[in-house]
């Protein structure tokens, strides 16, 4: 009986502490009915918490249950504004510098381990000779089996200059190899590669706006001039942005001096802020495109939005994510952070990037169906229209096909992953990016490959057929049409023989830049995807197309797709 009495008044003594702490910075303050409120809710909520940790049936985690309500209430705010526990503060370092202590790989989960599933070009993993789809067994002789990514990923990251070794298996390898390195300090570039599409357009890939992303496009772009370059690509899809200051800079190459990129306004004055281009411009008539999808986003849609409303560049491609939110750091007690949106951003024609509607977002959260009474238009420099309500929309559409479900099947239960350290295996060399192909005979190898592994997908037009039958059924016209559904049915069956077939070309698409990156890392990932790019070579055409980029910018256009951009039409992308 003492004992309980002793920890019920230590709890006691506790949860007074937690409610003094919580409601110290009100004491003071003056009784508004704001101020009130704060107080009396947060009063409110320590008692509560008091209930459920002295009485709830079964015994639960202080810690996890207050963490729990810290997210519910961010998660009523915006998708963006979250708690950084101390644990996760190496992820969000490198979230924004780009840099961490490491072995410089990407690693994912293999049954009961962890696998290499990319190592960086010129980093550690790379120089001690580690191989995508190499097995971690054990780390300074740690098993790792069972063990969570997240767990392996914090093994293995460490301060620079630490050594580390590593028990791995090799796919064709019966032993144990053991290879000891040390760790550096990993920076991940920000432009993975640049280069000359053909004798008279560069092209530049820009994955990521972390610290020196400008100056790593400033000497990409520089050295294309150099190469003969007489017009750039610019190539922001799936870049989910980053430092706003490196946008602004990006911009800047191509932006004289004291131009307006993006200003900022949020509810605390502190947080207005224009930002506009503070160096000479390296070149201010160079046409420029940028290609842009739905995982374009923030600083993405910065360089994007601000090169289009000041008629600087074309844009070509899908909508982008629509994320016009800028999130400030604030650091908490015990080393914990919040990173909240304390501002939206707005480009130089006025316009929002942020999608007004949270609602209505596709599966990947970047902006869905806008209705028309969110949308609102805005003027560029030359006059043409623009619209805000959620990202940039391209002023030339490039429309993608869907891949196959078997594709994607094939993909996302690391078939090809697999089937490519196979591969590497059998072939010490292959041809260089610009060159290597997925053969037939390759391809019929692959088939092989997969022919006995268990791999299910479905077909949506099955899905759709039987939600058709059971409408049927229930209005009683199943029976008139049974003998034409029977048939459709048996057509919809997922074959997978005739479906390797059938989307052989994107399957050997994805197999071709797998099997490459085994040997020429990221750079020969992008060259061999940029080989069969609908938007690229759509880009290229309008770049190469006399009169077409200078009419884009004055909204003189015929080419079609340029009309979707001139009207105010709802998009649901």
């Amino acid at each position: 009986m003492n004992t309980i009495m002793s920890t019920f008044n230590k709890r006691r003594r506790s949860f007074i502490l937690i409610a003094l702490v919580i409601l110290a910075p009100f004491i003071f303050l003056s009784t508004t009915d704001k101020d009130f409120k704060i107080a009396k809710n947060l009063d409110i909520f320590v008692t509560l918490f008091r209930e459920v940790d002295l009485y709830y049936v079964d015994e639960k985690d202080p810690e996890n249950l207050i963490n729990s309500s810290i997210q519910g209430m961010l998660e009523s705010l915006d998708p963006y504004t979250t708690y950084i526990a101390e644990s996760e503060m190496d992820d969000f370092k490198f979230m924004t510098t780009g840099q961490y202590g490491g072995i410089g790989a990407l690693i994912r989960k293999g049954g009961d381990y962890t696998i290499i599933s990319e190592p960086y070009e010129d980093f550690p993993a790379q120089k001690a000779g580690l191989q995508a789809g190499d097995t971690i067994l054990s780390i300074d002789g740690i098993s790792t089996k069972d063990k969570d990514i997240s767990q392996v990923s914090d093994m293995l990251k460490g301060t620079p200059n630490t050594e580390l070794t590593l028990q791995i298996k090799r796919f064709g390898n019966s032993s144990i190899l053991e290879k000891t390195f040390t760790r550096e300090q990993i920076t991940i570039k920000n432009v993975p590669y640049s280069g000359m599409v053909n004798i008279d357009i560069g092209y530049i890939r820009i994955s990521n706006f972390t610290k020196n992303a400008s100056k790593e496009v400033r000497k990409a772009f520089t050295e294309l001039k150099e190469l003969g370059a007489k017009s750039i690509i610019i190539d922001l899809r799936g870049n989910p942005g980053g430092l706003l200051n490196e946008s602004v800079e990006i911009a800047n190459i191509w932006v004289e001096k004291g131009q307006e990129i993006v200003s900022t306004r949020g509810k605390a004055k502190q947080w207005d802020n224009t930002y506009i281009t503070e160096k000479p411009a390296l070149d201010t008539s160079i046409p420029l495109a940028v290609l842009v999808n739905r995982g374009s986003a923030s600083a993405s849609e910065i360089v994007a939005g601000s090169l289009q409303d000041l008629d600087r560049a074309i844009v070509v491609g899908q909508r982008t994510f629509g994320k016009g939110l800028v999130q400030t750091t604030r650091p908490l007690s015990y080393n914990t952070h919040l990173k909240i949106t304390t501002a939206k951003y707005y480009i130089p024609s006025g316009r929002c990037i942020q999608a007004l509607d949270y609602t209505h977002r596709n599966e990947d959260g970047s902006v869905g169906y806008i209705p028309d009474s969110l949308i609102s238009e805005f003027s560029t420099k030359n006059g043409r229209t623009v619209y805000d309500g959620g990202g940039i929309r391209p002023d030339v559409s490039v429309d993608l096909p869907q891949p196959g479900n078997i594709t994607y099947s094939l993909y996302a239960n690391n078939y090809i992953f697999d089937f490519a350290t196979y591969f590497a295996a059998e072939n010490s060399t292959i041809e260089s990016p610009e060159l290597f192909q997925v053969t037939d005979e390759i391809y019929t190898e692959f088939i092989r490959f997969v022919k006995d592994k268990d791999f299910e997908y479905s077909i949506e037009s099955n899905e759709k057929l039987n939600e058709l039958i059971e409408s049927t059924k229930r209005e009683g016209y199943y029976k008139l049409a049974e003998n034409e559904i029977a048939g459709l049915k048996t057509k919809l069956v997922a074959d997978k023989e005739n479906d390797l077939i059938t989307f052989q070309d994107e399957i050997k698409e994805i197999l071709a830049e797998e099997i490459v990156s085994r040997y020429y890392y990221q750079s020969g990932r992008i060259i061999t995807s940029l080989k069969n790019d609908p938007q690229l070579e759509k880009t290229v055409e309008l770049l190469k197309e006399p009169g077409a980029f200078s009419s884009i910018l004055n909204g003189t256009y015929d080419g079609g797709d340029i009309k979707l951009a001139l009207e105010k039409v709802k998009i649901a992308q």
